[in-house]
């Protein structure tokens, strides 16, 4: 009969190895507490991804977002079709700095918050996770936008691929339950150079883009739909400006009066958006108030 103490010591050190190993690897994703937010944040630490609730969501609305009235009406319709569970797209919000893209996904999520959507907002370095996130969300009868915010890659960078693969280029069909909603200043989400028209051919009287470029417009062609947003008029950048000051309680004699203060606002800041208009009403508003206090 053979021996067999060399074998079992064998699997013993093969079992101390395994228990090493499972005490450092990050365990699974664990599913979160979904009746607990509207809103949630992928999170990561020491190799373990978990999902965050949050618990303030922005409670900007719809209508609180003007001059971008076409914008709204092409992804609420879109949003309302993919709440409703009929067929929707993926969607690429491209365009000016501060001219509402982010603010309108997080007004699409209050606006439909109560029919079952829900907000996933991941980090351009985590979007190596989406297939783990995505598996979180399989099978449940939430609907899910995963929200990534002023999205762009530098050369060299992969964790494009996995957005790739989310988007249309998995094996693995993606669920009915998830879009993907992204904002950037990148129509083509990644840096062109001078370079790459080099690359390009002529075929009879047809010209054909080279591999790096058909690389980079293949990662936005596979958003089913495009928004684009455009610089404010002046007239555009000071109603939103004084839409947001009567919503922090500036008084109308006061907003008449600031008027050419609101446009040497904008100047200084080299740019005519609405966070730029923001920021000045909440400066108007906070010097209101602080006069108020002085007179009383």
């Amino acid at each position: 009969m053979p021996n067999t103490l060399p074998l079992e010591r064998l699997l013993a050190r093969a079992e101390a190895v395994l228990g090493r190993l499972e005490a450092v690897l990050p365990p699974p994703p664990q599913s979160p507490d979904w009746t607990s937010a509207v809103a949630f944040r992928w999170r990561k630490s020491n190799g373990r991804g978990w999902l965050q609730g949050v618990r303030h969501p922005h409670p900007i609305r719809l209508a609180d977002l003007e001059n971008i009235d076409d914008q709204k009406a092409r992804i609420t319709a879109n949003t309302r079709q993919f709440v409703a569970g009929k067929t929707a797209n993926n969607v690429l919000l491209t365009g000016t700095r501060g001219s509402g893209k982010s603010s309108l996904v997080k007004a699409v999520l209050n606006e439909y918050a109560g029919k079952g959507l829900r907000l996933i907002e991941v980090d351009k370095e985590d979007l190596i996770d989406l297939a783990d996130i995505v598996d979180l969300l399989d099978g449940r009868p939430e609907k899910f936008i995963i929200f990534c915010d002023d999205l762009s890659f530098e050369a060299g960078e992969t964790a494009y691929k996995a957005l790739k693969s989310v988007l249309d280029g998995s094996i693995a069909a993606p669920p009915d339950n998830v879009l993907i909603y992204a904002t950037s200043n990148r129509r083509h989400l990644m840096p062109e150079y001078f370079s790459e028209n080099l690359e390009t051919h002529r075929v009879d009287d047809e010209i054909h883009p080279g591999e790096t470029t058909e690389e980079k417009i293949s990662l936005s062609e596979r958003f089913g739909l495009w928004i684009s947003f455009y610089p404010f008029s002046q007239d555009d950048y000071l109603s939103i400006a004084n839409h947001w000051a009567r919503q922090l309680g500036v008084t109308e004699v006061v907003i008449a009066a600031s008027e050419r203060e609101a446009l040497n606002w904008a100047l200084s800041r080299g740019s005519r958006s609405g966070r730029v208009a923001w920021q000045f009403a909440r400066d108007l508003a906070g010097r209101q108030k602080a006069e108020r206090k002085k007179a009383k």
